[in-house]
């Protein structure tokens, strides 16, 4: 070998030194930031009545679990969130309102073939690319027509659930609304189709899984982002919509009315999934770098599709409508993070603020010029626990349904109804003196029974965290109390005449519609602007008509994919950048020598 060749190979080796030296330095750097960076464990209900959580009051059936979870963290009071699955969704994924991802119109159906635009960014990705693990386990319900549009194609390492809109708790099946198409089977581990849970009530599968993967999973090479998204306590199939372990019912046997009693069974098994999910946590010795999210994606369904017996109680309306009813959220969120555990936090909170929320949260920057958010960071307001700001929500613009629902600070405005105002009603119940109402038994030791719960004891009286919380004064300030005891005693609304206004902070009940008082003042004229606003910048609704190639009938009975050719998720798109780093630079190696 000649001294040149010598020398310019010596330098070659040292240049491949050096590169191995700055990617593993690279590695080590970014490892070393996403070891402090917390876990972020988000528990979704589906279709939860924002009554239907004891923590607001009521005493016909206890949460204790997820009580216990408010009670030692903060009570979100007004959380909202769109009045449906499929919006409500996509704005959490995006931290956008759906009139700006046209997902505001009605809710995917399991044969129609469209999804959550591909070029719309998920909160999934973001968390990915700054070195977190990714995994939704249960509902997707962003679409499932072609395999681009499931969760493993949109940020998501792992997805282990379905993805349609519900399914039966036991066998996993969805019966379509359209009668010449078939009952299909809807349960996939990633994109690959998976029976084997067929018999097993879905609520515990996906608890377990959610556990195992807790129990598995290295926080110390990745930390956790887990999205853990029930069916509960959604309907299952209109031939049989309340399902629960017999066992789980017979809890319930003081509570007459049989629906009623099944769906408490259904909710009970949600409230046990979400002290299974901290047990694990603590158990894996990481809720002291860990922030856990409970909330439901809308009201609930009181009466009509779907209808559960859920009670939104004090409020008016229900899922799939402008009213409170259908567009507040039961919530809490705890971390050691949090500055002023055990509150109740007023501020107006919209889901699609989780994204940036929890970015802050976790030092992740966002390019918010780029993502063109509507969702607010509120990290420091909430883990200062102060009012931050007077938010501005569209709950929803649908020029379909021809409806507006629209709120800026304590004023809500309300134009048109759907179902011809069929729903906009107060539905929910409460015991009084003029009623036979069923109490839980346990409500008599109510603080106890919170108190004997292991999440209690591993949230609010471990070493974590050791604070005085007075239960009984949280569960006053969670509640909901109308303007008016009679309804008939304020000014009556008809918003399929004339729209309707109304001042939350006082009236959260929308008992006294104050436009024809305010009709042609100033506030009324702000708002009809920002309505206007909103309307020209509104994307056009992505709803298709359904596709008869997605009969289960053709796909093995089977729903989803059916646009897809067969193909295999990449492995290499999965592994972390350090390992992939790691890996490039051996491959240069190789080559060269």
């Amino acid at each position: 070998m000649t001294n040149n060749s010598h020398t310019m190979h010596t330098n070659l080796w040292n240049s491949h030194q050096l590169w191995i030296v700055v990617l593993l330095t690279y590695s080590v750097f970014t490892d070393a930031q996403t070891n402090n960076r917390p876990n972020i464990v988000i528990i979704l209900a589906d279709d939860l009545g924002v009554d239907d959580i004891s923590f607001r009051g009521s005493n016909q059936f206890l949460t204790p679990n997820i009580d216990a979870l408010a009670y030692s963290g903060v009570i979100l009071k007004n959380l909202y969130t769109p009045a449906m699955c499929t919006p409500s969704r996509s704005a959490l994924l995006t931290g956008k309102y759906p009139i700006h991802t046209g997902m505001q119109h009605y809710v995917i159906k399991n044969e129609e073939p469209w999804g959550l635009p591909l070029d719309e960014t998920t909160i999934a990705q973001i968390f990915k690319q700054h070195g977190y693990y990714t995994s939704l386990i249960g509902k997707w319900h962003q679409g499932m027509s072609s395999k681009t549009y499931t969760p493993t194609k949109r940020g998501f390492d792992r997805h282990f659930g379905y993805l349609g809109s519900h399914v039966d708790y036991y066998d996993q099946t969805q019966v379509p609304t359209p009668k010449n198409l078939s009952r299909g089977h809807d349960f996939r581990d990633n994109l690959a189709v998976s029976r084997q849970y067929i018999g097993s009530y879905v609520t515990d599968v996906l608890t377990e899984a959610a556990t195992k993967l807790i129990s598995e999973h290295d926080v110390t090479k990745q930390p956790l982002f887990l999205l853990l998204s029930q069916l509960a306590p959604h309907s299952g199939n209109e031939d049989d919509p309340l399902q629960a372990p017999s066992e789980e019912i017979e809890k319930f046997a003081y509570i007459k009315d049989n629906e009623r009693r099944t769906y408490a069974a259904m909710v009970s098994k949600l409230d046990q999934s979400v002290a299974s999910v901290i047990d694990a946590l603590a158990q894996k010795n990481i809720l002291n770098n860990t922030i856990i999210v409970f909330l439901s994606d809308n009201g609930g369904p009181t009466r009509g599709m779907h209808s559960t017996t859920a009670s939104n109680y004090p409020l008016k309306g229900q899922k799939n409508s402008p009213w409170e009813g259908g567009i507040r959220s039961s919530g809490a969120i705890w971390s050691p993070l949090l500055e002023n555990l055990g509150t109740v936090w007023k501020q107006q909170l919209y889901i699609a603020d989780l994204l940036p929320t929890l970015a802050a949260a976790a030092n992740i920057p966002l390019d918010t010029q780029q993502l063109k958010l509507d969702g607010l960071n509120l990290w420091s307001a909430l883990k200062y626990g102060y009012d931050a700001v007077e938010r501005e929500i569209v709950h929803n613009i649908d020029d379909i349904y021809n409806y507006v629902s629209y709120g800026k600070g304590k004023w809500k405005l309300i134009n048109g109804t759907i179902n011809n105002g069929l729903y906009d009603v107060w539905m929910g119940a409460r015991n009084n003196a003029s009623n036979d109402f069923d109490f839980d038994p346990r409500a008599a030791a109510y603080e106890e029974v919170i108190m004997n719960t292991t999440v209690w004891q591993q949230l609010a009286g471990g070493a974590l965290v050791q604070r005085n919380v007075n239960i009984t004064k949280l569960r006053e300030e969670a509640a909901i109390y109308c303007l008016m005891a009679n309804a008939s005693q304020g000014v009556a609304c008809e918003p399929l005449s004339e729209p309707c206004l109304f001042d939350i902070d006082v009236d959260p009940c929308e008992q006294n519609n104050l436009y024809p008082a305010m009709s042609g003042g100033k506030v009324v004229q702000e708002l009809q602007k920002r309505v206007a606003h909103f309307r020209e910048t509104a994307h056009a609704p992505n709803n298709k008509p359904l596709d008869m190639n997605s009969n289960p009938a053709l796909h093995d009975g089977e729903w989803g994919c059916w646009e897809d050719a067969d193909e295999t998720d990449g492995v290499a798109a999965r592994m972390p950048f350090s390992v992939r780093a790691v890996l490039w630079a051996c491959a240069l190696l190789i080559f060269t020598f």
